[in-house]
């Protein structure tokens, strides 16, 4: 099947652990770990929320950091733990199979595959509907957004931001129904320039409002994993966090 991302390699899991303290709550939803950032200051979007979709390091300090962002923002945000406690740890050794891990997780009976991920997304999203949002945003990082795609194929996500894509399938981004961002790096081995130039046609056909910002300077996992002691790693990161809440104040509230 012809994909706008290739599958996730090596990249995807190195990067640097940040610094902070983490502000939203561990819970359960049925047998699924969460992790739940709730807006507490002034702004609240009370009618909107956002599904968080992780890379696959899962919900760890980086991840948490930018759920409690989000929140900060006004979005209720809820971050599932798909991978049924298998989520990778950072920086793998050389030699990782990570398509191995895909196919059938870590001990081999716990695969990462859209028949085993799609009812954790289904869920959390069932989740949120039951608490009376009307809408529903999702961001998603590297493996998450192909994700983040297939719910838009009007499966319950309005409205989408992805970051360094991977794993998306062209039929997947072309059933999107809803307006549509994404964060590219300058830098990519699974979202090189050719696939996002594929994307950019794609999302130009299906009419509906789309963006893409190209950072210079870094690679793949840098809006979640990059070293933000280097200036121009930093300023990408946080660029990027920005495009995002902007995009959902635009077309989610």
């Amino acid at each position: 099947m012809a994909t706008i991302a290739n599958p996730p390699a090596k990249c995807c899991t190195e990067g640097v652990r940040h610094d902070g303290e983490p502000t939203g709550t561990l819970t359960k939803l049925g047998n699924i770990d969460a992790y739940v950032a709730e807006p507490k200051g002034s702004i609240v979007h009370k009618d909107t929320a956002i599904l968080f979709l992780p890379d696959v390091i899962g919900i760890w300090q980086n991840s948490k950091l930018i759920a409690d962002q989000y929140a900060a923002n006004g979005y209720y945000t809820f971050m599932p733990d798909y991978f049924n406690g298998d989520a990778l740890s950072l920086n793998r050794p050389d030699g990782f199979d990570i398509m191995a891990w895909l196919s059938k997780g870590s001990d081999g009976k716990n695969p990462h595959t859209p028949d085993a991920v799609d009812p954790y997304v289904a869920e959390s999203i069932k989740f949120l509907q039951g608490k009376g949002f009307k809408k529903i945003g999702s961001v998603g990082y590297c493996f998450g957004a192909k994700y983040v795609a297939r719910f838009m194929a009007g499966k319950g996500i309005d409205v989408g931001f992805v970051a360094h894509p991977s794993f998306v399938d062209e039929s997947e981004l072309s059933a999107i129904k809803g307006p549509f961002s994404i964060a590219a790096a300058e830098t990519d081995q699974i979202f090189p320039a050719e696939k996002r130039h594929q994307a950019e046609v794609i999302l130009q056909k299906t009419g509906l409002p789309y963006q893409i910002n190209l950072y210079s300077g870094v690679v793949h996992g840098f809006s979640v994993r990059c070293d933000t002691s280097k200036k121009v790693e930093k300023f990408a990161k946080e660029k990027a966090f920005l495009q995002a809440v902007q995009w959902f104040d635009e077309w989610l509230i």
